[in-house]
């Protein structure tokens, strides 16, 4: 059988005290203002340092066409 050493609760407490959650930085977009992740691709307007790398307005228009699409198919359906 193995001895076990009791750790101290003041041992316990130093070693648990680096385990907490720190808060998430944010940063503020230079092209439309909104909070960012830094060092990250602007998720509401698609700007990274200062030039356009992805086109949000191209996926929103096709989100929009889809959605438009499946309710003119359930007016269609509703008038049969």
């Amino acid at each position: 059988m193995v001895n076990h050493m009791r750790h101290t609760s003041g041992h316990r407490d130093q070693r648990r005290a680096n385990q907490t959650l720190e808060a998430v930085n944010l940063s503020k977009c230079g092209h439309c203002g909104e909070q960012k992740l830094p060092h990250k691709i602007c998720a509401n307007c698609g700007y990274y340092n200062g030039r356009q790398v992805v086109d949000v307005l191209k996926k929103l228009d096709k989100k929009e066409r889809k959605k438009k699409e499946k309710e003119l198919a359930e007016k269609e359906g509703a008038k049969t």
